[in-house]
């Protein structure tokens, strides 16, 4: 078994892009712009502990921001739980991270989130 610690510093960049863009949007009132985000930094860093407890973590402010129970009720069990995953690497691959989706269900990653996966050389 393979355990996972740190964001390889290659991949660490378009993260915190993601980040950075999210954070741009939302103070800019654009929220599903800003989400859409944070689903993204998401699936760069599930893999990682660190870099997935801090997104479910944004995610729940960002629920907290705009009001919605479910977000909130949502993202608990996932910042209790996402970085133990992301540890023993068991994470479901492109799953965006929100309340909205299944937590344990994998998704097709974007062409684009491919790309970047592919230049910072992680599978």
């Amino acid at each position: 078994m393979k355990f996972y610690t740190k964001m390889p510093v290659s991949l660490k960049p378009f993260y915190e892009e993601e980040l950075k863009n999210y954070q741009a949007a939302f103070t800019n009132g654009h929220l599903r712009n800003a989400w859409r985000h944070l689903e993204r930094a998401h699936i760069i860093g599930q893999r990682y502990p660190m870099t997935h407890n801090l997104v479910h973590w944004k995610m729940l402010q960002f629920g907290f921001k705009i009001k919605d129970v479910n977000e909130i009720v949502g993202q608990l069990p996932r910042l209790l739980f996402g970085g133990i995953k992301s540890f023993v690497g068991k994470v479901p691959i492109g799953n965006p991270g929100g309340a909205n989706v299944p937590p344990l269900k994998s998704f097709p990653i974007e062409k684009e989130l491919q790309v970047i996966f592919a230049k910072a050389g992680v599978e």
